[in-house]
């Protein structure tokens, strides 16, 4: 024990000096970003993609802005394909050789991410460390190293192919992690790698059950799906019984909202909650306010960051805006470059600014995930606090959820409709319905216009789903564990008509 506290306390003071840097570059974040973007340049100069867009010639923003497109997936893909076979300096200096296969939420085909030995050292790898120090700093009397780490990631299906391999990102980091990160996690390297997840779930339980677990790692959906089957194979009435020494829950992928009533019943009591921001494609934000729901964005990872505000989003004509004039407030498209060879890429998340002394985000939803059928521009954020009130009204907590529009037809107004997997029903899910319905109207004028006397929107349709509906969808489809989230929302009805088959 003698042995863990000393490592806990020499590490803990290691990773703090990280914290200078951050202040850094919270005090300087345009200065940051400019060098971040023309070391980028030079660096990739006489790369394919960098003669073909005139990188050496440019020498402002406005020259970058000129000479660069603006590219989805579909567009850079060709690049991607060239790399995956091996090819060298095409969009990177050298060969890539490691892809994340992302299926993401906006297209059902499967994407490969490049993941360069820069991108993995200097964002992923670098989030890691700063996600530690970040808490270690608001939280002196941590023991974080004293205690194992319980990390729940994706499968490590490597595909070896023209000497590239492709796997879930989770599995490209875990096998890249250096020893010391092995010595204060569980489970092992080679159960965190398994990749059909009924059996990994059994073998991660078998593991952990007699760890003394002091953080966890994960989505939160999947790392509830986790903890109940570690409660029901253990007999304890909640985790803490397991694990006294639980401090906090590290999280991303998905929103927190609908999770943290679950949480803190599971668990037992109160523990901190930190969220991550990050994807196949860079790591992003971190929160660094112990109980806040924003995020830092990170600005030293090798990525630089443009904005679409969503008002003016046309797909046709994407125009971005860089870090120093977006505001407070309002929804935009995230477009990044970054040290993994992407240029200017639209990931196809939406975020809305908190602060911009320094620059704090929230995700508001996906560029393709909203229901806007009747102009009604209805994102994730938006139903999320929507729901956390319809819950407190009516003593309910959410598993899953999706939603789609009812289109109008023969006269009859339109609607939202939507599937709910309750971990507790409401008491009155009328009365769900309505707060709901209210909330919406209260933080989307939109919504609350279409809403008007019922012209355009009735009130939504709710449908509650037998328990394991989503977990079986999920699993018919081939997206179970790791890193795969399920819709939430949609502006047609490919999730939510299948599911309502399905629940019959």
């Amino acid at each position: 024990m003698a042995t863990k506290a000393l490592f806990n306390t020499v590490v803990n003071w290691f990773i703090r000096q990280r914290i200078d840097q951050i202040k850094n570059f919270m005090d300087h974040p345009i200065e940051t970003q400019n060098g971040v973007l023309f070391s980028q340049l030079y660096f990739a100069e006489n790369t394919d993609y960098g003669k073909i867009h005139g990188f050496s010639s440019i020498s402002s923003y406005e020259d970058f802005r000129r000479n660069v497109p603006i590219v989805t997936y579909e567009d850079f893909e060709p690049y991607i394909e060239q790399a995956r076979q091996g090819k060298r300096d095409i969009f990177w200096p050298g060969v890539v050789k490691n892809f994340a296969k992302s299926s993401g939420t906006t297209n059902a085909k499967s994407k490969f991410i490049p993941i360069t030995d820069e991108s993995l050292e200097l964002c992923h790898m670098k989030a890691g460390k700063d996600l530690v120090s970040i808490y270690a700093n608001n939280h002196p009397d941590n023991q974080l190293f004293t205690n194992k780490n319980l990390r729940l990631g994706g499968s490590a299906d490597f595909y070896e192919n023209f000497n590239t391999k492709f796997g879930d990102l989770s599995a490209i980091l875990i096998d890249n992690l250096p020893f010391w990160v092995e010595i204060t996690t569980t489970p092992s390297k080679k159960v965190s790698l398994m990749s059909e997840w009924e059996s990994k779930l059994k073998a991660i339980i078998s593991e952990v059950k007699s760890e003394d677990v002091g953080s966890l790692t994960g989505v939160p959906s999947w790392m509830m799906v986790l903890l109940q089957r570690i409660l029901k194979e253990t007999g304890h009435a909640n985790i803490s019984e397991l694990w006294p020494n639980l401090e906090v829950f590290f999280h991303g992928g998905i929103s927190f909202k609908p999770y943290r009533e679950q949480y803190r019943q599971i668990i037992g009591r109160e523990i901190n909650y930190y969220e991550i921001y990050n994807a196949s494609e860079g790591f992003f934000g971190i929160q660094d306010q112990h109980g806040s729901d924003e995020m830092l964005l990170m600005l030293d990872y090798g990525i630089f960051y443009e904005f679409i505000p969503m008002d003016k989003f046309d797909p046709q004509n994407l125009e971005a805006i860089p870090l120093e004039e977006v505001e407070i407030g309002k929804n935009y498209a995230m477009v990044i470059t970054t040290n993994s060879g992407l240029w200017r890429y639209l990931i196809g998340d939406t975020v809305r600014f908190t602060s911009l002394h320094p620059f704090r985000i929230k995700v508001s939803g996906r560029t393709k995930h909203y229901i806007n059928a009747f102009g009604e521009e209805l994102m994730i954020d938006n139903v999320e606090t929507a729901l956390t009130q319809a819950c407190e009204a009516t003593n309910a907590s959410i598993l899953d959820f999706t939603g789609a529009p009812v289109f109008m037809h023969q006269g009859e107004s339109g609607a939202h409709e939507w599937i709910f997997e309750f971990m507790q029903k409401p008491n009155d899910l009328q009365r769900f319905t309505e707060v709901f319905d209210n909330h919406l109207k209260s933080v989307n004028s939109d919504y609350e216009a279409k809403r008007y006397n019922n012209i355009t929107l009735k009130e939504p349709i709710v449908h509650v789903a037998k328990p394991q509906l989503f977990y079986n969808w999920m699993s018919e489809r081939g997206k179970l564990g790791g890193q795969n989230k399920v819709p939430r929302l949609s502006n047609d009805r490919e999730y939510l008509d299948p599911l309502l088959a399905m629940n019959k």
